[in-house]
């Protein structure tokens, strides 16, 4: 039987897409594959009674060194704000190349809480920042400083002690650029010292609350249980800055897909599957149904798609109880889901399905960095009649669409004035489209298809290019298209009807989120590292942590 990878027209709409899970080709979860042999320690702990001062962590191979910064900061309660345009935080981080020295560290202790009006080095890598769940960071300390442990039912309703609210790099703020670290062996996998970063941060929250419980008292105080801190993530704020990222980056976002309908397709390919592999998935599908249950949020949005998920997993688990093994038996399996299951089920099932084949899947995960350079020069000697052709080929979703109609253009990007984030607002109601970022892609790509049949079809790019610059980087995009059959989302990212918390979601999915809450349909609050291993037994990890049962 030939199986082939799933078409992008469907793939790529954005209420799939924003039906993403994490997968063993999250960037995190691959992130603790390729590190877990590193050595991990805590090279400095300067914290003062009541938890503020900072601590150093060091990740060491032997030849290289990796270090994570992390300063604790009084803020009043009153300061404490998940926003951008937050201007002090309960948590600062630094992710350092090498080992810092006392002069780096003062340095940075009069930089990195600042942020935005900070300034970094070339020696740092990375910057983010953190603030307390102050309930639950209350909760522990006071249970733990009395030689109590504290409510899991609270813990895990919540899921972290803190959250973080970005994570920068390639050269804001004076941090170092993408070119200084590319070609470094250990790095060549997306996003690999952010995840670093956030995995650390993770273990700081752990070790600020032993600490301060300690310091309130001890005669009387104990520790955090490991099996409920393994049970803590840490959290993140994410609004519409991440967005843009994957439009402006589709050779990137085509790495990232392709990966995943790649084992897919391996995985529907099986001719003949054992009963233990199907044995194993139901015990993963069984432990993420009672995982569900932890997933709170106060987003209408959210619950539907919640509700609406566990309902197809129970018509699921139905039908998979009873379903035979069969010849391409997963292929059967995907293929009931899709036409039974809403998207948001299917692609969670695809998700499980991965986690039984790790010698199919992650493999894939060395394949989802690209040179985006090779992609970015335009061939001048197509004609324009092929390039109309490319774009009735590949973008015929969007050739229909009256950009003449205002709910179809409603929307418009930018950047905020003060924080230099992107934004987007109402076209017919609020100023700045005169400042409008080029992520109108679908809307541009009709402009210039218009444009390129009102001219002579058989002269070349190069003569049209000469006339009119004002539609290059479409140009660019659909020739990349043309190579990357994933690298463009098909939806119109300025309509009326935009959800871009789907935009997020995708984004997310791959860094390794779960826990989505989305506090509006334009940020969302998420987890990551929930259930991962602690630090000193990283070592350890089999990667079956993420379907470890929340108990």
């Amino acid at each position: 039987m030939q199986i082939d990878l799933r078409k992008p027209e469907l793939v790529m709409k954005l209420d799939r897409l924003g039906s993403f899970h994490q997968s063993k080709l999250s960037f995190l979860r691959s992130f603790i594959r390729e590190f877990k042999n590193w050595e991990f320690t805590t090279e400095k702990f300067a914290l003062d009674k009541q938890g503020f001062g900072h601590i150093v962590y060091v990740v060491n191979n032997g030849q290289k060194q990796y270090s994570l910064i992390c300063f604790s900061n009084h803020i009043e309660d009153s300061e404490r704000s998940d926003r951008v345009i937050a201007t002090k935080w309960d948590a600062s981080f630094v992710l350092f190349d090498g080992v810092p020295t006392e002069e780096d560290i003062e340095r940075l202790n009069d930089n990195v809480p600042l942020q935005e009006q900070g300034r970094v080095s070339e020696k740092e890598l990375c910057l983010s920042r953190a603030n307390k769940s102050v309930r639950v960071f209350e909760h522990v300390v006071d249970k733990l400083s009395k030689g109590e442990q504290p409510n899991t039912k609270l813990l895990y309703d919540v899921g972290y002690l803190y959250r973080t609210t970005a994570v920068y790099g390639s050269g804001k703020f004076g941090l170092a650029d993408r070119i200084k670290i590319q070609n470094r062996e250990e790095l060549k996998g997306p996003f690999r010292l952010e995840m670093m970063l956030v995995y650390l941060a993770r273990q700081f929250t752990f070790d600020v609350v032993n600490h301060v419980a300690y310091s309130r008292s001890p005669n009387k105080a104990v520790k955090l249980k490991e099996d409920i801190a393994r049970n803590l993530g840490i959290g993140n704020s994410t609004g519409l800055g991440m967005a843009p990222f994957i439009v402006n980056h589709p050779a990137l976002l085509n790495q990232w897909i392709i990966a995943k309908e790649k084992a897919l397709k391996a995985i529907r390919s099986i001719s003949s599957v054992s009963q233990k592999d199907k044995n194993i998935f139901q015990s993963y599908l069984s432990i993420i149904r009672e995982n569900i249950k932890f997933w709170k949020t106060e987003s209408d949005f959210q619950k539907k798609k919640n509700k609406q998920l566990l309902k197809d997993l129970s018509i699921f688990q139905k039908f998979y109880s009873t379903f035979p093994l069969n010849k391409f038996f997963w292929n059967s399996i995907y293929e009931w889901t899709e036409a039974n299951t809403q998207s948001e089920c299917c692609e969670f099932i695809i998700s499980l399905m991965m986690e039984v084949y790790p010698d199919i899947v992650e493999p894939l995960s060395f394949e989802m960095s690209i040179n985006e350079d090779e992609y970015f020069d335009i061939d001048t000697s197509r004609t324009i009649k092929e390039v109309c052709e490319l774009i009735e080929d590949q973008y015929t979703w969007l050739l229909d669409i009256n950009f003449d109609d205002k709910e179809n253009i409603l929307n418009f990007w930018y950047y905020s004035k003060n924080k230099q984030e992107p934004r987007m607002s109402d076209r017919f109601t609020e100023e700045g489209s005169d400042l409008e970022l080029p992520l109108a892609i679908a809307r541009d790509v009709s402009a210039l298809y218009d444009d390129l049949k009102s001219c002579n079809l058989e002269k070349d790019l190069g003569y049209y290019l000469l006339k009119n610059q004002e539609y290059r980087h479409i140009l660019r995009r659909v020739l990349i298209c043309e190579k990357l059959p994933y690298s463009e989302i098909q939806d119109n990212t300025i309509s009326k009807t935009l959800i871009p918390v789907d935009m997020l979601r995708l984004k997310l999915s791959f860094f390794g989120a779960t826990r989505f809450d989305p506090r509006s349909d334009r940020w969302v609050r998420i987890t990551m590292y929930q259930g991962a291993p602690l630090m000193r037994e990283i070592s350890k990890s089999d990667d079956t942590w993420s379907y470890k049962k929340i108990a």
